[in-house]
């Protein structure tokens, strides 16, 4: 299967690297050079991830993430220039699967766009665990329905917090590092990313823990990572 993915980035010198490395690689790559474009490519053609600049005229990428995400759940890795925690976080709480910051190895870039496919698509799809449902506490993951419950309740969360909860709820009471919670959803980890999965384990509590600071599910395993089970 060829994915098609979407380029938005107002470099031209980067957004002409990005699209040979991609198409190198076998993706249909669609380019836009601003966020009004990149909107309009969205809305009419099929796209399967896309890579967001966050600085663009027109709408920056934050903007046209908070619209896609309206209608969609397709992979999202931002592109930016920008490295404060705060950037990070804000992306990443907005839906995004990854943050990478400028400059960038172009095949690290590629090999973050296949793994991002590969985590959504093969999940998504049902290969794995198909009709399989997890309970714990008031919680019930469905895989196949791709779905979250809490006391019957739908609980959204983005497609990578659903891995990782997914993950976790396979297991519980093993403890995960954060390095594992990320190799076992076929990424490629590196040091930056321990942030990225704080963030996600931080806001799977806000969704569904009672009080997120003093949690029931997912607990901190001081030196180690993090674990779920239940506790009344």
């Amino acid at each position: 299967m060829q994915y098609s993915i979407l380029i938005a980035e107002d470099d031209l010198d980067i957004q002409s690297l990005l699209k040979l490395y991609l198409g190198n690689a076998g993706f249909r790559v669609f380019t836009a050079d601003n966020g009004r474009s990149a909107l309009s490519i969205l809305q009419e053609e099929h796209i399967d991830l896309a890579l967001l600049d966050i600085m663009m005229p027109e709408a920056n990428g934050y903007q046209v993430m908070e619209e896609l995400r309206k209608t969609s759940n397709i992979p999202v890795l931002f592109l930016s220039a920008k490295d404060q925690d705060y950037d990070r976080i804000l992306g990443l709480n907005l839906g995004a699967d990854a943050y990478l910051t400028k400059p960038f190895n172009p095949l690290e870039v590629v090999a973050q766009v296949q793994a991002a496919l590969r985590r959504f698509y093969r999940l998504g799809s049902g290969e794995q665990h198909e009709g399989t449902v997890f309970r714990l506490g008031a919680l019930t993951l469905d895989l196949e329905r791709m779905r979250l419950l809490k006391d019957g309740r739908t609980v959204d969360l983005t497609p990578t917090e659903f891995r990782v909860l997914s993950r976790m709820m396979q297991s519980p009471g093993r403890v995960f590092t954060k390095a594992q919670l990320y190799d076992s959803l076929n990424g490629i980890y590196t040091e930056s990313d321990e942030k990225t999965m704080m963030v996600h384990i931080s806001k799977l509590r806000e969704k569904i823990e009672d009080d997120p600071k003093n949690p029931d599910y997912i607990k901190t395993v001081r030196g180690l990572g993090y674990k779920i089970e239940y506790t009344e």
